[in-house]
């Protein structure tokens, strides 16, 4: 891998593992297409994932610990927001990937004419 022809060190080459890492959690993935509508209050996020309160917490922390959401104390609640809106540039990559993957796939099951 490389940045602007600069082939990676493996410091580097571990810290994007790592935000991949933490990107491989589908509930994580989840909430932050929650938030992509804007801020909203862990027991929102509770409601518009069907994920349990705990799991909503762990995974929040997570995602603020690798300063992918921010969260803002709103009176007795705290709010979390996306903090690097670069995120949906990589999943928008991701799944164009995985389109082109199965337009592929499926062209190879195209009857021949």
């Amino acid at each position: 891998m490389t940045i602007k022809n600069q082939t990676l060190t493996a410091v580097r080459l571990a810290a994007v593992a790592r935000l991949f890492a933490v990107l491989s959690e589908p509930s994580r993935l989840a909430l932050l297409q929650a938030l992509h509508g804007g801020p909203l209050t862990v027991n929102e996020l509770v409601e518009i994932c069907g994920l349990k309160q705990a799991n909503v917490s762990k995974q929040l922390t997570i995602l603020h610990d690798h300063h992918l959401v921010r969260r803002e104390r709103d009176g007795t609640f705290i709010r979390y927001e996306i903090a690097d809106p670069m995120v949906f540039s990589l999943c928008n990559l991701v799944c164009g990937k995985i389109k082109k993957d199965a337009e592929c796939v499926a062209a190879e099951f195209q009857p021949e004419i």
